[in-house]
């Protein structure tokens, strides 16, 4: 390629050295840029696909009755309905099955499994999605009852294997391009070798079912915090560009519920802050087939209820959220290298956001978890695996699962202080990867180059989220003017760049505007994020991360 041509040369110098400090090449500077479905990688190539899709050909075949057994979370019920919405356009006998948090807990517990054999009593095949790499015991069970068990997950697994008659997990065995895939990215991959394989075998020859899977497939890998890069940014890209013409119905009625607009171009907070916690308040306060009927059903009607349920749920939520917070903050331990906290009257649902706020509260210093009516979450910084924690807390815990950075937990009766004497052993002496301080840009500029070309060269860098934050840069020794309340109840702050004319808006920090207009004469650091304003004449607006004087 000549110098000057391409997206390379397109692209302002600022950008090309933020991809550098964030490690994409020159070689791979077009590729990131302009992600495209024409680059992801063949489903064949996850370890383990072809066998779980041959089994659950051979099931479809066979007119054989398939149980797709899911979780109550956005990336479970999303997972489930990739696979669901496959198998009956192939023809096949599915049904769906989603474990109660409340009464059954997370996947494949023994009341969860004694409840779809009691509703589905047909069902000869059980496929799992996002979930049952560690229900040993409840696959051989179910395999010695005669049953076919195919387990898809993403879930790190203990040292022993379910006796499935196959498995795919990428945290078990794949290449590095599809080890962060969350369980409806593999759920995705399963679907598209299911479709191939299906037409191959002259079995299907119907329209292509893709798009909304996709869509499903992007939405869940923001949800779960899965890093947006590689194949999950291909993922995602394309999932948010083709929302409004791929998304099911009931996706877009929640999109439109909760943003009160179109659904033109959605960006990845939409996914993560918008549709997201929508879907996983349905699984936190009542069920999660709420969110799954929400997804498959096709009447608009329905979809409709479905919609203004969910969001009533969320609505809900938030209101639990904060108060179970302020508790929480309450029964922190000073100094402690970790944090177990028992809130015996909290909601169990939504003990695993409290712990994650409770978390950036304490700067992302020590693991926090909550334990509200018997049941725990848990969220960990860098630097310490939860699941390798509850591992050594094992004698004293029911059941536990999860990531490096997240899982669930139960308690034994009366282990609670044993649990969290355990716990601080275990951490005590781990070394914590500190979370970047907020006063850290990624680069220093000069307000000049703060300009709408560079605002507009940085969406291209969307999706934003885990492993791809959104560029936060800074300015020295500026001077404010024109500092006010922003908002009908000032609960925001907008002020001026004296030297260049820029305006700044510091969401949810009106309590500034006092002080700020007190040393507007002073030189302060600052930290932002660059957006777009349509408000009046297109412009760059400075969105501030922080303030030093």
């Amino acid at each position: 390629m000549e110098e000057g041509t391409g997206v390379e040369g397109r692209v302002p110098e600022i950008l090309k050295k933020l991809l550098e400090l964030r490690g994409v090449t020159a070689a791979d500077m077009s590729s990131f840029l302009c992600p495209s479905l024409a680059d992801l990688e063949q489903p064949e190539c996850l370890p383990g696909i072809v066998e779980a899709a041959d089994v659950i050909i051979d099931a479809l075949v066979a007119r054989r009755e398939i149980v797709v057994f899911g979780d109550y979370d956005c990336d479970g019920v999303c997972a489930t309905a990739i696979l669901v919405m496959t198998i009956q356009a192939l023809g096949g006998r599915v049904r769906p099955f989603l474990p109660e948090r409340l009464s059954e807990g997370y996947g494949m517990s023994d009341a969860s499994v004694s409840r779809m054999l009691s509703e589905c009593p047909g069902v000869s095949l059980v496929v799992t999605v996002d979930n049952g790499i560690n229900s040993i015991r409840q696959i051989a069970d179910l395999k010695a009852s005669g049953l076919s068990i195919v387990v898809t997950d993403h879930h790190l697994s203990g040292n022993e294997l379910p006796a499935a008659d196959a498995l795919v997990n990428p945290k078990v065995a794949a290449s590095p391009s599809f080890a962060d895939l969350c369980g409806a990215g593999v759920a995705f991959l399963l679907a598209n070798r299911l479709v191939s394989e299906a037409k191959h075998r002259g079995l299907y020859s119907g329209p292509n079912v893709g798009g909304p899977l996709l869509v499903l497939a992007g939405l869940a890998t923001v949800t779960d915090i899965m890093p947006l890069v590689g194949q999950n940014r291909i993922i995602v890209a394309e999932a948010l560009k083709h929302f409004g013409a791929w998304a099911p119905l009931g996706l877009k009625e929640l999109y439109s519920r909760a943003a009160r607009t179109g659904v033109d171009r959605l960006t990845s907070r939409d996914f993560g802050f918008l549709l997201g916690p929508r879907i996983n308040a349905a699984g936190r306060l009542a069920s999660g087939m709420d969110a799954l009927d929400l997804i498959l059903e096709t009447n608009r009607e329905r979809v409709r209820e479905y919609a203004l349920r969910i969001d009533l749920n969320n609505t809900e939520r938030k209101s639990i959220e904060q108060k179970m917070t302020e508790d929480a903050m309450g029964k922190v331990v000073p100094d402690a290298p970790a944090q177990v906290i028992d809130l015996p009257d909290g909601h169990p649902g939504v003990a695993g956001i409290v712990a994650s706020r409770v978390l950036e509260r304490l700067g992302g210093a020590v693991p926090v978890c909550v334990i509200a009516s018997g049941h725990g979450s848990a969220r960990s910084p860098d630097g310490i695996n939860i699941r390798d924690a509850f591992v050594a807390c094992d004698d004293v815990l029911v059941t536990y699962g999860g990531h490096a950075a997240a899982g669930g937990f139960s308690v034994k009766e009366g282990c609670v202080d044993a649990f969290r004497s355990r716990l601080c052993e275990y951490c005590r002496g781990l070394k914590v990867v500190a979370p970047k301080h907020v006063g850290e840009p990624e680069m220093w500029l000069e307000p000049s180059d703060a300009t709408l070309e560079l605002a507009e060269a940085l969406q291209s860098l969307e999706p934003f989220g885990e492993a791809n934050p959104e560029p936060v840069f800074g300015f020295r020794g500026v001077k404010f003017s024109d500092v006010r309340p922003l908002g009908s109840d000032g609960r925001h702050l907008s002020a001026v760049l004296r030297s260049s004319g820029l305006r700044a808006v510091w969401w949810g920090h009106g309590e500034f505007v006092e002080q700020l207009r007190s040393s507007c004469a002073s030189p302060h650091d600052i930290t932002f994020t660059l957006a777009i304003s349509e408000y009046g004449e297109r412009h760059a607006e400075l969105r501030l991360v922080s303030v030093v004087t």
